[in-house]
């Protein structure tokens, strides 16, 4: 029964992808590493031949939205029946999905670097949203009443879009609400030589629910690249799943 039903479903094998100091931690800003060693995480992410790659609002906003919407804009909320999606016009072969609950980041146009821009938001976002999102050719997939349902999302990105397999890029709290949810497939690290330290800055998994439980992972290969990273690669387990005696 639980083989029939993952057949039936139409979200994509996703790859959470992440470049990680030996403490962990994800924020690689001041890291002592050589430009060789940075461009590993680039050189193995094209590996995979991803689909697309998806990316929390914090990482989107840090990096590659044009901003925020004002405080007044993301307070006017929708109250009515549901909307449609919306995917823009055009042919895309790749996609860079953002995942933005309450429709805070301003797109002026719907590409990064020729990856298409879908945003993924709850239902409470306004219309004017919506249709600002249109106007600049960016797509949307509404998933959640008030959050973002996280495995309806990845139903919608494989069913709209016809994306197999996708690479989690994300902080430290999608990648744990990803993992919670039991939606990882394989986990990639590249372990850069760094000793970090710095208190307070996100790990590759981080979440603050009260029922938290720590998730097995197989060890699937090692491999040792250049300027002393590290990749390594675990397939996700199933919950509950322990490793062997």
């Amino acid at each position: 029964m639980i083989a029939s039903v993952r057949a039936q479903s139409r979200r994509p094998r996703v790859i959470c992808h992440m470049m990680s100091s030996l403490d962990g931690r994800i924020v690689t800003d001041g890291w002592p590493q050589s430009e060789e060693g940075r461009r590993q995480y680039e050189l193995v992410h094209e590996s995979y031949e991803p689909d697309g790659w998806i990316c929390g609002r914090v990482t989107m906003e840090q990096h590659f939205a044009q901003g925020l919407r004002s405080d007044a804009e993301v307070a006017r909320q929708h109250h009515g029946p549901p909307r449609e999606d919306f995917r823009a016009p055009g042919e895309h072969e790749s996609f860079a999905f953002a995942v933005d609950a309450s429709g805070k980041l301003a797109w002026e146009d719907g590409d990064i670097d020729g990856d298409h821009v879908v945003a993924i938001l709850s239902e409470r976002v306004s219309d004017e949203y919506l249709a600002s999102l249109r106007e600049r050719g960016v797509s949307y997939l509404l998933a959640g009443a008030r959050d973002v349902d996280l495995p309806l999302a990845l139903e919608k990105i494989g069913a709209t879009f016809g994306v197999r397999t996708l690479m989690l890029e994300g902080g430290g709290r999608i990648n744990g609400g990803m993992l919670r949810d039991g939606l990882i497939d394989e986990v990639s690290v590249l372990v850069a030589p760094v000793a970090d330290g710095r208190m307070g800055t996100p790990t590759l998994f981080d979440d603050d629910g009260a029922d938290v439980t720590p998730r097995r992972l197989a060890l699937e290969a090692v491999e040792r690249r250049a300027d002393d990273v590290v990749w390594l690669r675990y397939r996700v387990e199933a919950a509950g799943a322990s490793s062997a005696s």
